[in-house]
């Protein structure tokens, strides 16, 4: 069974910065497509950045597009999200997510996709 659990979050500033991980136990879980979601209270959950297995490929939303890195550790099989100069509308709780099997294409931008998740952590910015 996998499990992913997340670390991380917290209350920040604008324009501060925070970084998310995400470990993964019950396989190997960074040779599969991984992202980062989130969601606000009333918003649908929302993807914000995606890694392609094999590494070769890193997708963002527009929104956190030169703000926010995605990456990997492959020695402590785990996620992370490097979120800077972050924005008020940036509070929301994140998650990570993996997929079941191997993906040619580079990670999906639709929730529906990803079939683990983890507990999901809350980011807050203050203005």
């Amino acid at each position: 069974q996998v499990q992913l659990v997340q670390s991380g979050g917290g209350l920040v500033q604008a324009g501060g910065s925070l970084t998310l991980s995400c470990a993964a136990s019950g396989r190997t879980f960074t040779s599969y497509n991984m992202a980062w979601f989130r969601q606000a209270p009333g918003n649908e959950r929302e993807f914000v950045a995606g890694l392609k297995w094999s590494g070769s490929a890193t997708v963002y939303a527009d929104s956190v597009k030169g703000r926010f890195t995605i990456s990997k550790s492959i020695a402590k099989d785990t996620l992370y999200l490097q979120m800077n100069s972050l924005k008020p509308e940036d509070t929301a709780v994140y998650y990570c997510a993996t997929m079941s099997t191997r993906q040619r294409n580079n990670p999906s931008r639709a929730p529906k996709d990803y079939d683990y998740w983890g507990q999901g952590t809350q980011v807050t910015v203050s203005s």
